[in-house]
């Protein structure tokens, strides 16, 4: 199998293809389904063929295992977070009987931290990961990834981080040492989770920037990690790249504004200096009952490494619940770069430029 993507643009797709292609994911399922979704809502088309796959494998004797974002205090989208989940919980609870689900808190109540991870882990054998939500918005309006991947090793990070979200019912410390790196086929994967690694990530995106030596690519729907805006703007300095992308403009627009008057109010000059090259999606502002159409990919490549997974590109990552891959394969990248490269000709076309 290797490595197989899925990317998704607005108006592009067709959301039945996707319900059809996880529907098919979760009945290839023999022993374990293991699933950390943050955002599980489909309308009654999309979510038929999902939810037959799902009971028919626990009608087979399958344990179906759900943990979800609890959808308790959220941080608003751009503070640096996605927004809430209202329905999710009644969703999953309404999938019937043989299925397990537990709603995962941020921990501290005080914290608006999220069970932000996105992956299903396969008889602990194949990987579904990326940044794709499971809703009608997320399929139709955003531009989003999937990456599945078949590795017993890998998938045994996942395990890990789900058992430890499952036997605790919060985020809490989980992630915490559940880094390493495999070999598929030719490419080298590297697994880490938040919030246990999540300064760690951040700092080691940035050394991947850092040493980037022919191109950078981005594709997040936020930017505003200080470590890697700090990187970004110190290799576009002292070193001549292959740059550009796209961002989601609408919830960058709303993070400067409240960095205005802040001690975070140097970010406003560097996401300046960065942003120049890269394209802004206009995206609908958020609101409970507004289309929710944004630029949502979490994705750099670094030459010929891509960094993909539930990871925005932002300090409130760090202490949300989330995956990284950072995959090192030239063949993969040319495919990542394909997508960021059309996806930045459409928004540059959009804005006139």
């Amino acid at each position: 199998m290797g490595i197989t993507t899925t990317f998704l643009e607005q108006g592009k797709q067709k959301p039945g293809d996707i319900a059809a292609l996880l529907a098919d994911f979760l009945s290839g399922t023999r022993t374990r389904l293991h699933v950390a979704i943050y955002d599980f809502r489909l309308s009654d088309a999309l979510a038929a063929p999902v939810i037959k796959a799902v009971r028919d494998r626990a009608s087979a004797g399958v344990e179906v295992c759900i943990a979800y974002d609890s959808g308790g205090k959220q941080r608003a989208p751009a503070a640096g977070g996605d927004p809430g989940t209202p329905g999710t919980s009644a969703f999953v609870k309404n999938l019937g009987n043989g299925i397990q689900s537990k709603a995962i808190t941020g921990g501290d109540p005080h914290m608006p931290r999220l069970m932000h991870h996105k992956y299903i882990v396969r008889d602990g054998q194949t990987l579904w990961t990326g940044s794709t939500n499971w809703t009608d918005d997320s399929w139709t309006l955003e531009e989003n990834n999937i990456v599945r991947i078949e590795s017993p090793e890998l998938c045994g990070y996942y395990e890990k981080d789900f058992a430890e979200l499952w036997a605790r019912g919060d985020i809490g410390n989980t992630g915490a040492h559940d880094t390493g790196t495999v070999q598929i086929n030719s490419a080298s994967v590297e697994v880490a989770f938040a919030p246990g690694e999540g300064m760690a990530i951040d700092h080691e995106i940035a050394h991947r920037i850092g040493l980037a030596r022919r191109r950078i690519k981005v594709c997040s729907m936020l930017i505003n990690s200080g470590a890697i805006l700090g990187a970004l703007n110190d290799s576009l300095k002292h070193r001549t790249l292959d740059y550009g992308g796209v961002y989601d403009k609408t919830q960058m627009d709303g993070v400067l504004a409240q960095w205005k008057g802040q001690p975070s109010e140097w970010k406003i000059a560097a996401f300046q200096q960065i942003a120049g090259p890269l394209c802004g999606k206009r995206s609908t502002p958020y609101g409970p009952s507004t289309p929710h159409d944004f630029m949502h990919n979490k994705v750099l490549v670094c030459d010929d490494t891509v960094i993909t997974g539930s990871y925005n590109l932002s300090h409130s990552a760090t202490e949300n619940a989330e995956n990284i891959l950072m995959v090192t394969d030239p063949e993969l990248a040319e495919r990542y770069i394909a997508y960021i490269d059309g996806l930045g000709a459409r928004y540059r076309t959009l804005e006139g430029r």
